[in-house]
């Protein structure tokens, strides 16, 4: 039978309810909602402020591990950004084995949880054993990934990635054989995962290219048309732009910006996400923008890498869909990677409330604003049919607790803002995914074994 709920201050996409009902079939998608008492049964009241989860749209969920481990310099490193960030990752990653895998992931997964993330695209390029050789099974990995979902309770996007060489016309270095298939190989991992997790309501499988420097054009093209054969409405993600000398060297190679190359070659549209796209000249933004694909920004890692800011501020205000991702995982939580994404351009632009624009009918919230576009731009990427509280979506329901600090005296009007971009205390208290109550009170019934799983492989790792 549906269970309704009686939510204080519930989230729906044209301000909020107080209180909101929300009624949540059997199957975990919402049936009603309405600001009135829905039928005679007695409904479950929740207290405080009721939003849709968010989807994260880039992780890669093993990099977590290295968090704090690569902040420091050496008399022989004049330089240290992504790439020799990279040399640190690609030791760490070769003697990863696949129940470290999924300990890893189950603890990012649980983190996303406890700060409202509700679903994850999973950008996973760790295919193979050390050196490359297949695994027995060939979806090992994969199947890590998706046991660490379903510990959890968390929607995962599954994005196996297309990784083929090296750099532009080099091999593959050593550790990088763990990622490498030919497009024949990849798109019969793809199809098997598609075909055994169809029919799963918090599993989606889509694809991701890691690259134009590590995809050939003719690579490419030759995915992407298979793919269209498989699934003409899978997902496709891919790293763009995230460096100025990504972009020369695709510029030497290919003889275009990598997204203006993108928009000249392929079906840029409302399935692709952008990964980074830093980088972007003012024809590739425009370009960008009118395609309907998603950015898919990462401010942290970008701040900790030393990348680069996205253009937020003209492809926001010229319609540009985005969204956020928390890739490396040096925070797991989606607003303060929002904060850092504001705070960033106003650093830059010298002003205040830079995101938020007046239409002359009331005021703009900068916090509302990067929590509705986040909230879009996830859902958009992810494809796991949440993103709203509305009739016919799945019900990923975050509540955050007005007792909380950081929302204490605050209502409606301003909690986004005070959630966002007014404290550092996590409010979210319980958190559902399609239905099921997976956090309740800021706490999973799996999280002691999972912290302890995770402690047993890092103090191996770490030796």
């Amino acid at each position: 039978m549906p269970t309704i709920y009686q939510i204080e201050h519930l989230h729906q996409p044209e301000g909020w309810l107080s209180p909101g009902y929300l009624e949540i079939g059997d199957d975990g998608v919402i049936v009603r909602v309405s600001r009135n008492r829905l039928g005679d049964r007695e409904a479950v009241k929740l207290a405080g402020y009721g939003v849709p989860g968010l989807s994260n749209l880039h992780s890669h969920s093993f990099q977590r591990a290295l968090a704090g481990r690569t902040e420091f310099v050496t008399s022989h490193r004049a330089e240290d950004n992504l790439w020799t960030w990279r040399e640190e990752m690609y030791r760490f990653v070769d003697r990863l084995t696949p129940d470290d895998y999924e300990a890893l992931a189950s603890l990012v997964y649980l983190e996303m949880l406890q700060f409202g993330t509700t679903a994850v695209c999973e950008f996973h390029y760790v295919h193979h054993r050390p050196g490359g050789a297949d695994y027995d099974n060939r979806t090992e990995m994969s199947d890590r990934l998706i046991a660490a979902a379903d510990r959890t309770g968390l929607g995962l996007t599954l994005l196996p990635v297309l990784y083929a060489h090296g750099g532009i016309g080099k091999p593959p270095e050593h550790a990088q054989r763990r990622f490498v298939h030919s497009v024949d190989g990849y798109l019969a991992l793809f199809d098997e995962l598609r075909r055994r997790c169809k029919d799963r309501p918090t599993l989606r499988v889509g694809v991701a290219l890691h690259s134009l420097r590590a995809v050939t054009p003719d690579e490419t093209l030759t995915m992407l048309a298979g793919l269209n054969d498989l699934d003409a409405a899978a997902k496709i993600h891919i790293h763009v732009s995230e460096t100025a000398r990504e972009v020369a060297e695709i510029m030497a190679a290919l003889g275009a910006r990598p997204v203006q190359w993108l928009l000249n070659n392929v079906e840029l549209n409302n399935r692709w996400c952008l990964v980074h796209a830093t980088h972007l000249d003012a024809s590739e933004l425009a370009g960008a923008t009118a395609s309907g694909a998603v950015a898919g920004l990462c401010p942290l890692t970008e701040a900790m890498l030393g990348d680069g800011l996205f253009r937020l501020v003209e492809y926001h205000r010229s319609g540009g869909a985005w969204g956020i991702g928390t890739d490396s995982h040096c925070s797991i939580s989606i607003a303060e990677e929002l904060r850092v994404l504001e705070c960033g351009k106003r650093l830059e632009l010298r002003r205040r409330n830079v995101i938020a624009r007046s239409d002359n009918e009331g005021d703009s919230h900068t916090g509302r604003v990067l929590f509705d576009s986040a909230l879009a731009g996830g859902e958009q990427a992810s494809g796991q049919g949440g993103g709203a509280l509305v009739q016919g979506r799945r019900a990923d329901l975050v509540m955050l607790d007005a007792e909380s600090n950081v929302l204490l005296g605050h209502g409606p009007e301003t909690a986004l803002d005070a959630w966002i971009l007014g404290g550092t205390q996590n409010p979210v208290r319980d958190v559902m995914v399609a239905g099921k109550w997976v956090i309740r009170n800021g706490r999973h019934t799996e999280e002691a074994a999972i912290r302890d799983g995770y402690r047993k492989v890092m103090a191996r790792l770490t030796k």
